[in-house]
């Protein structure tokens, strides 16, 4: 049996065109036992408008190991991101845990000691995108969510290398809004 895991946090970045198709999840993996199975149990138990949790699905019934709750970075506010949310996107980040047990990064003697909440992003642009690439969205969002799950088991990055590149990493965000673009 492998160590226990309390808490790891862990996030990703995968982009793609058209700019909808990015993916940025943001993960807590650890113990049901301990404080993430908690908070997992209380997010499931008290759902708020806008932001439903839902649980990482292959398809219907079938729920992956371990158990990953999803949430939304943003307030849903019509029936076809819903669905967007929870039917492609559900999906991808189902294979994706899947895919980080497979690569060992979540120990698979584990698998139904951990719990993941995994907050997840969706461009509410993705609603009126005329171009819709469901295989596309899969995709980045799979990747993202394995890669989120990669970071976090291995505590990536590590300190030693934020301390080494603190300066030389600039927010995109605050960049745009230095240069007046924002």
């Amino acid at each position: 049996m492998s160590d226990r895991i309390i808490l790891r946090t862990g996030e990703a970045l995968v982009e793609d065109e058209p700019a909808w198709s990015a993916a940025e999840p943001e993960v807590v993996i650890g113990e049901l036992d301990g404080p993430v199975g908690q908070a997992l149990a209380t997010l499931l138990g008290g759902q708020a408008a806008g932001h439903t949790r839902v649980f990482a699905l292959l398809n219907s019934d079938v729920a992956v190991k371990p158990a990953t709750l999803m949430v939304s970075k943003v307030t849903v506010k019509s029936s076809r991101y819903t669905n967007i949310f929870m039917g492609t996107v559900q999906a991808a980040v189902a294979h994706g845990v899947l895919d980080a047990v497979r690569a060992g990064d979540i120990p698979k003697d584990k698998a139904h000691d951990l719990g993941i909440i995994a907050s997840i992003w969706l461009d509410p642009a993705v609603v009126d995108a005329p171009d819709l690439d469901h295989e596309l969205l899969f995709r980045t969002q799979r990747e993202a969510m394995a890669k989120a799950i990669r970071k976090a088991m291995r505590n990536e990055p590590t300190i030693d290398w934020l301390l080494e590149h603190q300066h030389d990493v600039t927010h995109y965000f605050h960049q745009l809004g230095v240069d007046g673009q924002l």
